[in-house]
């Protein structure tokens, strides 16, 4: 979509999408997410633990 303006000047804008609301996650979403981040926390223990270690 474009506009000229009376100088002829181009004026171009973004077409914008459709809003919409984000739903609240099911409780298999929420089970997953929990998981992934006790696996994020425990690698990054590891990391810091190993990074001391070899320090």
């Amino acid at each position: 979509m474009y506009t000229t303006s009376t100088e002829g000047l181009l004026n171009n804008y973004a077409v914008e999408p459709p809003v919409y609301y984000a739903e609240f996650p099911s409780e298999w979403q929420i089970q997953r997410y929990t998981l992934q981040g006790a696996i994020a926390a425990w690698l990054v223990g590891l990391t810091i633990l190993t990074a001391v270690s070899v320090s």
